[in-house]
C-alpha cells in the first residue's frame, strides 16, 4: 500500500484528506507542524508527501528543502497563494508539483498516482542508458534519439537540455534549474536561452504545437510521456 504523509495545520483539511485517500487504497500518515512533518518523513519513510505552504512554525519551502537534504521523495505542495514566484520558489526548492487551494479529491488522486510513476522513472537502474518518455527513445551512451522510431539530429547542447527534461519526463523543471543543471553554475537568469533551444527541440521533434515539450509561463518547462487524445 503506497503510504502517504500529509503536513497541514488545517485540521478539517488533514481529516478530508485522510477519509478521501483513504477510500482510494493509500495509507495515510498526518503531521501538523513543519517539525513534526519532517519527524514523520524520517521515521516512516512515505512513498509521497503532501506538503502546505503555510505551516505555523516553518516554511514549507523551507521544509521542502530539508527534505531534499535526504530524500528525493516525491513533494505535491499545497497553497491557497497562485502567484507564479511562489511556484517557482516552491518547485525550485524540490516539490514535484504544486496545487492550489480549494482543490478536489479527483484531482489530488491523480497528481499522486502521476508523481509516483515519474518518480520511478527518474530512478532506473545505472546499468541503464536509454530513456523512454512516450515517442521519444534516447540513448545516453551514444547520445542519439529516435522519435517513433524515426531518428533524429540533435546538437550537443539539445541533446542535453531533452536528457535532462526526460530525467525528469512530467515534472515542471523551472528556467533557473535547467539553466544551472544543463549550461551550467554560472547561469540562472539567461531564460531567453531556452526559448530559443525549446523552439528548436519542439520542430526536431515534430512537436510544433507543444504537446510533449510544454511550456509554463513564466516558470519552466514540461516534457510529458505522453500526446494528449
Amino acid at each position: 500500500m503506497t503510504r502517504v504523509l500529509v503536513v497541514d495545520d488545517d485540521p478539517a483539511l488533514l481529516r478530508a484528506l485522510r477519509i478521501g485517500l483513504d477510500a482510494r487504497g493509500f495509507e495515510v500518515i498526518v503531521a501538523r507542524t513543519a517539525a513534526e512533518g519532517l519527524s514523520r518523513a524520517a521515521h516512516s519513510m512515505p512513498d509521497l508527501v503532501v506538503l502546505d505552504l503555510g505551516l505555523p512554525d516553518l516554511d514549507g519551502v523551507e521544509v521542502c528543502r530539508r527534505l531534499r537534504q535526504w530524500t528525493e521523495v516525491p513533494v505535491i505542495v499545497l497553497s491557497a497563494l497562485d502567484t507564479e514566484d511562489r511556484k517557482v520558489l516552491a518547485l525550485d526548492s524540490g516539490a514535484d508539483d504544486y496545487v492550489t487551494k480549494p482543490f478536489g479529491m479527483q484531482e489530488l488522486e491523480a497528481r499522486l498516482r502521476v508523481a509516483l510513476r515519474h518518480a520511478a522513472a527518474r530512478h532506473p537502474s545505472a546499468e541503464i542508458a536509454t530513456l523512454v518518455v512516450g515517442p521519444i527513445h534516447l540513448d545516453l551512451g551514444a547520445r542519439s534519439v529516435e522519435v517513433d522510431g524515426t531518428s533524429i539530429e540533435l546538437t550537443a547542447r539539445e541533446f542535453d537540455l531533452l536528457a535532462y527534461l526526460a530525467r525528469h519526463a512530467g515534472k515542471v523543471c523551472t528556467h533557473r534549474t535547467i539553466l544551472r543543471e544543463v549550461w551550467g553554475p554560472g547561469y540562472g537568469n539567461e531564460s531567453h536561452y531556452l526559448r530559443v533551444y525549446a523552439s528548436r527541440l519542439r520542430r526536431k521533434l515534430g512537436d510544433k504545437g507543444g504537446p510533449l515539450l510544454r511550456t509554463n509561463p513564466g516558470v519552466g518547462y514540461q516534457l510529458v510521456d505522453e500526446r494528449p487524445a
